[in-house]
């Protein structure tokens, strides 16, 4: 009798669901890196904090969701690699190491979370995205907040105070968007 065991097959993502190519992976990935680098550019300063508010977050989580979580990671270090190589594309123009780079170091890392998350089904409801969207977030802070303390010499209430707290409210609007535009595509294509 033979024992094979069945090869389990991941859930797909929205990404998968265009013919699989090496070009197709190419194109998903550059496409990730300039949404992210685009919606950088939608940034508005923080008075009291050297960090802006912008679309990064925004993009970085629909990104991973969106491409999986290998596509998103190399989207985002794409993003990185290219804004420190001088590509002015990180929040509003700039490039470069700054007081926010953890931030992106986190986003990379939250992209691949919410991307392996999104690929064991998380993207199908809208619940799950709401959970995998806060993972993303708390990701994203977890490394950028002790960062900031350390690149901008502040203690770690002090970066808190800078580069969390009032972050919080236009990071649950930007997940909450970014939560419903999943499971959406998926209700419209059909596929569950």
């Amino acid at each position: 009798m033979s024992t094979a065991a069945a090869t389990a097959r991941p859930r797909e993502v929205l990404a998968d669901l265009l013919p699989a190519t090496r070009l197709r992976d190419v194109a998903l990935v550059l496409g990730g890196a300039a949404l992210t680098g685009l919606a950088a550019q939608i940034s508005v300063p923080v008075p009291g904090s050297p960090v802006p508010v912008t679309g990064q977050t925004f993009a970085a989580l629909l990104v991973g969701a969106t491409l999986g979580a290998s596509r998103g990671l190399a989207s985002l270090v794409l993003y990185a690699l290219a804004g420190l190589a001088g590509v002015p594309w990180f929040a509003g123009g700039t490039s470069g190491v700054s007081v926010s780079f953890g931030y992106i170091i986190g986003m990379m890392l939250a992209s691949a979370a919410v991307g392996a998350l999104a690929r064991r089904g998380a993207d199908r409801s809208v619940v799950r995205m709401a959970g995998t969207m806060l993972l993303g977030e708390a990701i994203i802070y977890a490394v950028g907040v002790p960062y900031l303390a350390y690149a901008a010499h502040l203690s770690l209430t002090a970066a808190i105070a800078a580069g969390l707290t009032p972050f919080l409210i236009g990071d649950a609007l930007k997940a909450a968007l970014a939560m419903g535009v999943t499971p959406t595509a998926w209700k419209l294509i059909g596929k569950r």
